[in-house]
């Protein structure tokens, strides 16, 4: 003999405090409603303070959207009570758990969107749920401020500091990673010195001494800020961010090259560029006869793409002496070519000596700040409404929190 098993909705709806009075659901199940009211048996709940309150001073009602059920889109109307609490001195509404004050969703359906737009747009999440995506934005806003409003100073040691496009107009962010983690420390508008300063000036002191390294590019401002504010902290001048300002050495002499040749050589060095940039065991194979067939036509080239090889064996070695001759080398090497921009460019290493032989002793770089920026230009694509710039370094820091370390 088979056996069944009545069914309530009130299983679905376990809120304390209230008691389901009646349902309904249109003809074709698209949308739902659930009557609900106060339990009599509960003394009202200050949502203040959560003192009990028993003075009524009124009643209102309101409908709050909750969780679809199956393909029906839920409304809850509730009947909720203004209470006079002689703790707060005022009349406040009373605590039902479910829902807060003057919120348009229930707490669960809040926190389903949040994670939702853990993995989905504003505006496809708020096209699933068949809501404004302003809604959306504030709720999902509301649950990150709660997370990764604030700065957490603790443990840091070794630093990145980087800038982010944020758009045209050198319209930048300044991000502080911590290095070992891969967490966003913080992010500040602008690449200033005073845009650093902010960032280690709202540091404690205790922690600020606590800062071995910082690793960035050879920028003066980031560079005065880590020295006023750390000045205990050693700066590490990364190979990425060297040779990338050398790549552009190596592009203005092609440039050059190009003006000056004859119309046959300009054919060999027109489309060369990135033959010139790339590593060479990234060449395919029908590039590298055109590869040699430039740099045995112009000298400037061959040289500067022999300097460039050189450059980054600067970064391999793990003593600095033999990296601090290894830069005294280049940096001749640099001044016999007599090319200004190359000579130029050897007298700004020499600036940066220090920074470039700190490598020796922290082997770090920048590169988990341009996988940040990478994953950042994806959130900005996905992006709605990210003109709210805190909005949009909240959604950084979540999807940056770091790896634990034991």
């Amino acid at each position: 003999m088979s056996s069944y098993i009545s069914c309530s909705i009130k299983q679905y709806f376990p809120f304390p405090r209230v008691k389901i009075i009646a349902q309904s659901v249109t003809p074709n199940a698209a949308l739902a409603r659930i009557d609900i009211k106060p339990d009599s048996r509960f003394t009202p709940v200050c949502h203040a303070c959560g003192e009990k309150t028993p003075r009524v001073h009124a009643t209102a009602r309101r409908a709050v959207r909750d969780l679809n059920f199956a393909t029906a889109e839920v409304w809850l109307v509730f009947t909720y009570r203004k209470v006079k609490c002689s703790n707060c001195g005022c009349i406040c509404i009373e605590y039902l758990g479910f829902v807060e004050p003057y919120a348009h969703v229930t707490n669960r359906l809040a926190r389903y969107i949040h994670d939702l737009c853990k993995v989905m747009s504003i505006k496809e999440v708020a096209k699933l749920l068949n809501l404004d995506w302003k809604v959306v934005k504030r709720i999902d806003k509301r649950f990150l401020e709660e997370e990764f409003g604030g700065t957490d100073y603790q443990d840091l040691k070794i630093l990145a500091v980087d800038e982010i496009s944020r758009g045209p107009h050198h319209d930048y962010l300044t991000v502080v990673l911590d290095y070992p983690t891969g967490r966003i420390v913080w992010i500040g508008e602008g690449r200033k010195m005073s845009t650093l300063e902010a960032f280690f000036e709202s540091m404690p002191e205790e922690n600020r001494n606590k800062i071995e390294a910082v690793v960035m590019d050879m920028w003066d401002p980031f560079i005065s800020a880590v020295k006023k504010w750390c000045s205990n902290a050693k700066i590490v001048f990364d190979l990425f961010h060297v040779v990338q300002a050398f790549n552009k050495v190596i592009n203005n002499v092609r440039n050059q090259e190009y003006r000056k040749a004859t119309e046959e050589e300009k054919k060999i060095i027109k489309g060369s560029k990135y033959l010139l940039l790339k590593n060479k065991i990234n060449l395919r194979q029908e590039e590298k006869p055109h590869l040699k067939e430039l740099l045995e036509l112009n000298q400037s080239l061959f040289t500067v793409y022999l300097l460039k090889d050189a450059l980054k064996r600067i970064w391999k070695y793990k003593y600095t002496r033999c990296a601090e001759r290894a830069l005294e080398n280049w940096c001749a090497l640099a001044q016999e070519s007599r090319i200004p921009s190359v000579i130029q460019f050897a007298k700004r290493l020499e600036r940066y000596r220090e920074g470039i032989l700190n490598h020796c002793r922290y082997s770090i770089h920048t590169g988990k700040l341009e996988g940040v920026n990478n994953k950042l230009k994806v959130i900005k694509r996905n992006a709605y409404g990210f003109l709210d710039t805190k909005y949009f370094i909240l959604k950084a820091k979540q999807a940056f929190p770091g790896i634990r370390i034991n």
